[in-house]
């Protein structure tokens, strides 16, 4: 009986210890899986706070820098403005006095400050320079030296202006004697076809041997007059001449110059192709063309006869040194009647 009852107390004893040591291996499965979960919870919880606080500061970024462009902005648009501004600036500087003068003054002082600079390395050079005085040669005086007698030089013999057609006077006179006679309508071209009268002859005698083809002559009244007489004159110088000369009518208006060309194509037989540039007889307005072209004249080997009309109050100067000219002095009442003040 009593090994019965010590049986069924080791029963119940091992029992017991067996529900103790199920009862400890539940509690250490249970204590490992808390464990885990609070060193997961310590591992995981600083990266969701972290993610929370970029979350929260994301939209404060955002504004920054919004506001970092709209203030980019701005100063982009501003400094274009100012870019403006400055062109602007420029151009009224250049377009206006001041900053013409402003630029001028620049280039004066830089200009200023070249030569400067030029003449401080021009002294230098020279003062590098190694100068020779030249020597000095003594030369006897003139006056030492025995005079040589010279011979005495030939004096030239300048001949008078009135003696330029002294050798042409036989010819001249005998044209003179001609155009006191009948007048020959049908003559060739270039001859004188109407006559002259005895106070035109004495005109042209004191004209070409006391004058010597220069100078002025009193005005025959009317311009038809005095076209009649020039072209006894070019009669006469185309005899001598030939083709080797040409004559240049100078008068300030087209209606003389009009008249001049009737007038002397009627006297001495000619057309409207004789009047020009390449012909006998040039009409000129102005005293500067007339000047330029008996300049060409005597390049040329040429001689210019230069007419200068009644009405003509001055002569220009330069007109006075060719070699054969007739100007003629109009009256004052010539003048006026010409002018339409009478």
């Amino acid at each position: 009986m009593e090994s019965e009852e010590n049986l069924s107390k080791e029963k119940q004893n091992s029992k017991q210890n067996i529900s103790v040591d199920n009862s400890s291996s539940i509690k250490n499965t249970s204590q490992k899986p808390l464990e885990k979960q609070t060193k997961s919870q310590s591992v995981i919880s600083p990266e969701n706070n972290q993610k929370a606080s970029n979350a929260q500061t994301q939209p404060f970024i955002d504004i920054a820098l919004k506001d970092l462009q709209l203030s980019r902005q701005q100063l982009e648009k501003e400094l274009e403005e100012l870019s403006q501004k400055k062109v602007q600036i420029e151009t009224e500087l250049k377009s206006s006095f001041t900053g013409q003068s402003d630029a001028i003054a620049r280039k004066v002082k830089g200009f200023q400050e070249y030569l400067t600079g030029a003449l401080q390395d021009l002294a230098h050079s020279a003062e590098q320079l190694e100068l020779v005085v030249p020597p000095v040669i003594v030369k006897p005086s003139p006056l030492d030296e025995n005079k040589k007698i010279e011979p005495p030089k030939e004096q030239e013999v300048i001949s008078a202006v009135s003696d330029t057609f002294k050798p042409d006077e036989t010819l001249i006179r005998s044209c003179f004697s001609q155009f006191l006679e009948q007048p020959d309508f049908y003559a060739e071209p270039w001859k004188l076809r109407r006559s002259l009268e005895s106070i035109d002859i004495e005109m042209l005698e004191d004209w070409f041997f006391s004058m010597g083809g220069r100078g002025a002559q009193p005005s025959r009244g009317s311009r038809s007059k005095n076209a009649l007489v020039t072209a006894g004159i070019i009669a006469i110088l185309g005899e001598l001449y030939g083709e080797q000369f040409q004559t240049l009518v100078l008068a300030s208006q087209p209606e003389r110059l009009g008249e001049w060309r009737r007038c002397l194509q009627d006297s001495l037989g000619l057309s409207r192709e004789d009047f020009g540039p390449n012909s006998g007889i040039v009409l000129f307005e102005r005293s500067d063309g007339l000047i330029e072209r008996a300049d060409r004249l005597e390049e040329r080997g040429e001689l210019p006869l230069i007419i200068i009309d009644a009405a003509e109050i001055n002569v220009e100067i330069p007109i006075l040194q060719f070699p054969i000219w007739l100007a003629f002095a109009g009256s004052p009442n010539e003048i006026y009647e010409d002018d339409g003040l009478i």
